[in-house]
């Protein structure tokens, strides 16, 4: 939805543009409408009742698309525009990648001054931060769940006890494409599962 904040002009001077949201139809704008109106904001796009990790936001959506090079857009607080720290950021930087820049009042961070700039590569860091952070703890989760001899990936057509059998078979000298037709499964399958178990060609 759009608030006219101010009278429409023809976009031809640099425009702020605001972006407002609520998680719940309960909660009121009109604190960070108020906020944005005050630094003169020449129009406000907002969100109602759409929680922060929803990544379809039609209002964010539109505030974005309304912006041109030379324009910036004001929020309230950080966390009514990013999803998280990252996602923060890479909204951010996409903006500063086009030439808009990035208000947030009650941070008082502005990416067209030197301390704004400043503190976004700081935030970028951090960012960063989170990510590798993230990556580790799902390699070592995956890593947890291997040793606890759980299956990652697509499931296998056979079951452990048919793939014991299997590679008896082949301990046997029965060829890999007579053992997949024994089990009625393609000879690819077979070989997926023969590799996961430690046998390979």
């Amino acid at each position: 939805m759009t608030i006219a904040a101010r009278p429409a002009t023809h976009h031809t001077a640099h425009m702020k543009i605001g972006y407002a949201r609520v998680s719940t139809d309960e909660q009121n704008l009109d604190l960070q409408l108020q906020a944005l109106e005050a630094v003169a904001c020449d129009r406000v796009f907002k969100d109602q009742g759409i929680s922060g990790s929803v990544a379809d936001r039609r209002g964010l959506n539109r505030a974005i698309k309304a912006l041109k090079p030379g324009d910036v857009l004001v929020v309230w607080k950080l966390d009514r525009l990013g999803r998280s720290l990252p996602h923060l950021i890479d909204t951010i930087t996409a903006l500063r990648d086009r030439g808009i820049g990035f208000l947030s009042l009650q941070e008082q961070i502005d990416t067209t001054s030197a301390g704004g700039r400043f503190y976004l590569h700081i935030l970028a860091a951090l960012a960063e931060f989170e990510r590798e952070m993230i990556r580790e703890r799902t390699k070592a989760g995956m890593a947890a769940a291997k040793r606890r001899g759980v299956q990652l990936g697509r499931p296998f057509k056979l079951s452990q006890q048919e793939i014991n059998e299997a590679i008896r078979m082949v301990k046997d000298g029965r060829t890999r494409n007579a053992i997949a037709a024994h089990f009625k499964v393609s000879a690819l399958t077979l070989r997926r599962a023969l590799h996961a178990n430690g046998m390979t060609d």
